[in-house]
């Protein structure tokens, strides 16, 4: 039988099937999720666990200031060049063959930082690590809106949100029992790190039962392998006109090159690359890391004793993973641009108040309890709207051509601003104190508002294929409009 003849069996004999799942992801697509999402979890607790491991490594390993930003920044600067060459090599091997790649390297990174005996041994492997973490930052996502259908992207994509807040919870717990019970063992950090070995292993095994992205498939030409993909994790209907789409717009990259720089000298592709590094530096000059990373410190300075602020900084981690609950039942009913306002606004708000009552408050409990407020508001904006939509946005602007690329691109320089936050924040706090910190934080915010009402096009509720066609006849505008018209009916 002819491959035509076999499409046409199998969009015939499945209707009731089709009924059935074309509003839901099929058990297939589901279990793809789970298992790809590990990416996220391992790059929210190595990114989380570091937070709590501080005090200790401090005494351990004797830190200062800089040596402490130095080794939280290490994995960070790691990040930057893992999300930039894990987009070119995802496009080159394709994203499940990388991910792959990725869990190993996951798995080297950690063992190295968790035995190692001084910090000229920890910074390499905490680079090592970042490129790990970064890689999946760029990934990870991009597999996802590829193996998505258009109507549930936004909450398929922002499931790795969800899984990164969940690292980064789990870290604060385990960082929170081991810290506490075993408070007088400067080595406890070694068990905190090394836990991430177990997802890293899971991640591994996972993946080699998942096929490729069907969209990356079709970009090489292998078209019929990318339709029994489709078939695998659509309804038969589903997958003939989602392919028949795929395939379109597909062929003309197959048969040029792959994209690269050159691209971005196309007026209408430089506008999208553009757009996409300032989402990736809007959410990070909110200085939401120097939560996620020095949160117990924070706390510590606030007037937490070391044991109380390990177990304080929980309530951060569960704030993140309820928020991006909400986000992403809003990104299912709320249009990007206006979840994005709201969530800049919010932050702005909660860092100014952050740093007057850090000025205005005496060192003690109650300055400790409201700053912890604060910074659990800060993270409900943050997590429950900037974040999802950023990873959202980045995993879904881009053309196919340039898709790795963009990806990767404006992930080195989210993971750039990301170090530089990273670094800096423990110079910063003992220069300029807590306030003066974040008060420059929710200076930085202002600009974020202005690009994000200036600039943002609105892409829910479009296709992958729909959106390039848009942004290739320059209509952002009209894509803006769009968003402002859905949030006005919704009204």
């Amino acid at each position: 039988m002819s491959s035509t003849e076999t499409e046409k069996t199998e969009v015939s004999s499945g209707p009731a099937r089709a009924a059935g799942s074309e509003n839901k992801p099929n058990k297939a697509l589901k279990r793809i999720t789970a298992i790809s999402t590990l990416g996220g979890l391992l790059f929210g607790y190595d990114t989380g666990v570091i937070n709590g491991a501080l005090p200790f490594m401090e005494q351990d390993l004797g830190l200062t200031p800089f040596t402490t930003g130095l080794v939280t920044s290490a994995l960070l600067f790691g990040a930057a060049f893992g999300a930039l060459m894990g987009g070119r090599l995802a496009d080159r091997y394709g994203r499940r063959r990388m991910i792959i790649a990725l869990a190993g390297v996951f798995l080297i990174g950690t063992l190295g930082v968790s035995f190692a005996p001084n910090v000229e041994i920890m910074v390499p492997f905490r680079f090592v690590l970042g490129l790990a973490v970064g890689g999946a930052s760029a990934m990870v996502p991009v597999f996802l809106a590829e193996m998505s259908p258009a109507h549930m992207r936004g909450q398929m994509v922002t499931r790795n949100e969800l899984m990164i807040v969940s690292g980064q919870l789990l870290a604060f717990v385990t960082n929170a029992v081991l810290g506490n019970v075993w408070a007088d063992e400067l080595h406890i950090w070694r068990w905190m790190l090394v836990l991430a070995t177990l997802p890293a292993i899971a991640l591994w095994l996972g993946m080699l039962r998942v096929p490729e992205s069907p969209r990356w498939l079709a970009s090489i030409g292998s078209f019929e392998e990318a339709f029994e993909v489709l078939k695998r994790i659509r309804s038969a209907a589903t997958a003939r006109r989602e392919f028949d789409e795929v395939r379109h717009l597909a062929r003309e990259d197959y048969e040029s090159k792959k994209g690269s720089f050159k691209d971005l000298t196309v007026p209408w592709m430089r506008r999208i690359f553009l757009i996409g590094v300032g989402i990736a530096i809007c959410q990070q000059i909110t200085g939401v890391n120097s939560i996620m990373y020095y949160g117990t410190e924070i706390l510590k300075e606030s007037g937490f004793g070391t044991e109380a602020a390990l177990t304080a900084n929980i309530a951060n981690g569960v704030i993140s993973v309820l928020a991006t609950f909400v986000g992403i039942w809003l990104l299912g009913r709320v249009g990007r641009r206006p979840m994005l306002m709201v969530g800049q606004i919010g932050t702005i708000v909660a860092l100014a108040l952050i740093g007057i009552f850090s000025l205005v408050l005496p060192e003690g409990t109650t300055r400790g309890f409201v700053i912890l407020g604060l910074t659990v508001t800060f993270l409900a904006f943050q997590q429950g709207a900037i974040s999802p939509v950023t990873w959202l946005m980045l995993s879904e602007i881009f053309p196919l051509r340039i898709r790795g690329l963009g990806m990767g691109s404006t992930a080195f320089i989210l993971w750039m601003v990301n170090f530089a936050v990273g670094f800096s924040f423990p110079v910063l706090a003992e220069g300029i104190g807590i306030a003066g910190t974040f008060f420059m934080f929710a200076f930085f915010g202002i600009f974020a508002v202005v690009f994000v009402k200036a600039y943002l096009p609105e892409t829910r509720g479009k296709t992958l294929e729909e959106l390039e066609e848009q942004f290739h006849a320059g209509d952002t505008a009209a894509l803006r409009r769009e968003g402002a018209s859905v949030l006005v009916n919704r009204h």
